[in-house]
């Protein structure tokens, strides 16, 4: 097959539409194009063709995932299932994922510390839960392990505890501890973990009270 036109496409931004024998057959990004080297007159194999294509959706694979990525971090899971909902062939998603990773764009390890790090200083929860979400995440057991292993649910229950008792200011004791407890279990915090927090919140409560 004969290169026999070079357009620049109407609507695409500096996109190319290259023609083959007079008859249209891919639109190409100027990145895959200047790699390629085509040029008018060169000829063509039908494998060469079809390594342009998948060039070319590997390239658009791409501008998909780093505008996804480009809000927060996210794990090759996440991006993996984003791509899917674009319609990409799984071999295109696959060399995506490598071409992503070996970009550092996409690195579980690093995804799975900013996960943490999030949790514990905007809405700390329980060491369990927060490997739970990294498991939904997809991120290896290995991985959450070496991440989970620093996380204090004490410290992490009272954070997670704090606010929510100031806001129990006025209640009893029964209310105060009924509802912070609720709250503590949602977050996936343990009995034991709960009770002590509870009480040590309690007690600040009623120390900031007697000093007011």
């Amino acid at each position: 097959m004969i290169v026999t036109d070079i357009k620049p496409q109407k609507r695409g931004k500096n996109r190319l539409n290259l023609f083959l024998d007079g008859e249209f057959a891919v639109g190409l990004s100027p990145g895959v194009f200047e790699k390629s080297g085509i040029h008018i007159g060169q000829d063509l194999s039908i494998s060469e063709v079809e390594t342009l294509k998948n060039a070319e959706q590997i390239q658009q694979a791409m501008e998909h995932a780093r505008r996804y990525l480009a809000s927060r971090p996210r794990s090759e899971m996440e991006v993996k299932i984003r791509l899917r909902r674009y319609g990409y062939e799984e071999d295109v998603i696959v060399r995506t994922i490598d071409r992503l990773r070996e970009s550092g764009l996409v690195d579980d390890t690093a995804f799975a510390a900013f996960w943490k790090q999030n949790r514990m200083d905007f809405n700390p929860r329980s060491t369990h839960m927060v490997a739970q979400e990294l498991k939904q995440k997809g991120i290896s057991s290995e991985v959450i392990d070496a991440t989970v292993e620093e996380i204090g649910d004490e410290e992490g229950a009272y954070r997670a505890g704090y606010k929510k008792a100031y806001s129990l200011s006025a209640a009893s004791y029964y209310e105060f501890r009924q509802k912070l407890g609720a709250f503590l279990r949602r977050r996936g915090f343990d009995y034991e973990v709960i009770g002590a927090t509870v009480d040590r919140l309690w007690q600040e409560k009623l120390s900031e009270g007697e000093n007011g």
